[in-house]
């Protein structure tokens, strides 16, 4: 797969289209980015040498971390996975497997992988899937007797007359015309789930069954079913699809992916560190030594093959409000090494979250609200009403950063919402007014803000 080659000053231009704010984080993201692909340009006795330089997120929850990650290995069409590290245990206790991040990420790497592959062969799959149904629609017949006794002429005209046929049905097909007739057809038989294995190699963490090692051994059931023209094109065209694609390039590629361009993030960080009594009642120095050789660099068993883990690049993230960075293992601290504080959002950041990046809430509710054939148009002044407001909640209860813009628009616009498309209205206008209105009694009632919002 070729490497993404955008600059990190066009990675930044991109997260901003999403993030709001958040400079220090978003240039140390592009930069790992980026360095992804310079190492990739260096000699290949040097290219293996060069590991990445993992990032540790710091700041309260909403303000961006996450949707830091994700943009960033969408930008990057890279395999990627969002884990909490308080789901893990350490071995011994019952709890997953930290190699199970791993395993789950090529799991969705070849889905991706699968997925480019399926939309490449698509025309193809589905001129070929025509071409079946025609076979299907229009068996192979015999000449007359004469004409098998030799008489060229009379199979000629035969095979004329055939492919004549052929034409009619093919253009009727196309036009529709048989789309209510129905048709016969073998179609395979799901298996049903046998047990799994239970062994101390882990043969179940990594997600594998009875089925699935004696699979290629085991002959595929069909059974006959009767459907219409277009659903036999959609399972012919699955058919084909099949065909057309190579497992084994796409899982290649797919590990490849994993081993180069893999981001793993993982969340929740804080909560392994130190002495923290919110935390899960295990050993958080297990689970960060557990952690350990995953992130330094080690060979995972999965059941697509072996996958390295030098060079995945681990962000990891935290409020950090009980333990701080330090409190980790020092081996783990040095695994990563760049370390970055987000700050809190003001409400001049709610006001630019709520109309500027190109999933904006109020882009979102427009939409949302012009499906029932109404227009909503907030005016200047509301907006800022409602970043206010959302910045005060977070200041009297708990900090939730910009995930309070959603429960308070949530809450403003849910008469509107309740009411369509009953409504004579054509054009609702959100003004101060109406926020003030809708809000104040709430946001001025401790008690009940805490409750709602």
């Amino acid at each position: 797969m070729k490497q993404m080659e955008m600059t990190p000053q066009e990675i930044v231009a991109a997260l901003d289209n999403y993030i709001i704010g958040q400079d220090d984080a978003k240039r140390s993201v592009a930069i790992a980015l980026r360095n992804r692909w310079r190492r990739q340009q260096v000699p290949s006795e040097l290219r293996e040498e060069i590991m990445p330089n993992n990032i540790i997120l710091i700041g309260p929850t909403g303000v961006g971390k996450t949707e830091l990650a994700r943009r960033l290995a969408k930008l990057d069409r890279a395999p990627f996975i969002k884990v909490e590290a308080s789901k893990f245990t350490e071995v011994g206790y019952v709890g997953r497997d930290v190699e199970s991040i791993i395993r789950d990420l090529v799991d969705l790497s070849v889905s991706m992988v699968r997925s480019e592959v399926t939309e490449k062969v698509a025309t193809k799959a589905a001129l070929l899937a025509r071409e079946r149904l025609l076979d299907m629609l229009l068996p192979g017949t015999h000449p007359t007797a004469a004409a098998a006794n030799g008489d060229k002429e009379k199979i000629k005209a035969h095979e004329e007359k055939r492919k004549r046929t052929r034409e009619k049905l093919k253009k009727q097909l196309e036009a529709g015309k048989l789309d209510d007739r129905s048709i016969e057809m073998d179609v395979p038989v799901e298996m049903p789930q046998l047990m799994q294995i239970i062994s101390p190699i882990g043969i179940e963490e990594m997600g594998l069954s009875v089925q699935d090692l004696l699979g290629p051994m085991m002959p595929q059931k069909t059974k006959k079913r009767r459907m219409n023209i277009n659903e036999a094109l959609v399972v012919l065209e699955q058919q084909e699809t099949q065909k057309l694609i190579d497992m084994e390039e796409v899982i290649r590629d797919a590990i490849q992916r994993v081993e180069d361009n893999g981001i793993v993030f993982l969340d929740e960080i804080d909560k392994i560190a130190g002495e923290n009594e919110n935390s899960p009642d295990v050993s958080r120095e297990g689970v960060q030594r557990d952690l350990l050789p995953v992130i330094e660099g080690t060979n995972v068993i999965t059941k697509y093959g072996m996958v390295r883990t030098d060079h995945i690049l681990f962000i990891a993230s935290g409020a950090f409000h009980v333990s701080k960075p330090s409190d980790l293992i020092p081996e783990l601290q040095g695994r990563f090494p760049i370390r970055v504080e987000l700050s809190s959002l003001t409400a001049d950041d709610f006001k630019r979250i709520l109309i500027e990046p190109q999933n904006a809430l109020v882009k979102q509710y427009t939409a949302l609200i012009e499906t029932e054939g109404v227009k909503i148009k907030f005016t200047s002044k509301a907006i800022d009403e409602i970043a206010i407001m959302a910045s005060e909640v977070n200041e009297k209860a708990e900090d939730i950063g910009a995930r309070r813009l959603h429960t308070v628009m949530s809450i403003l616009l849910e008469d509107i919402l309740f009411e369509l498309p009953k409504t004579e209205k054509s054009i609702i206008r959100i003004t101060p007014k109406m926020v003030k209105e809708k809000l104040k009694e709430i946001i001025s009632d401790d008690d009940l803000s805490r409750y709602i919002l």
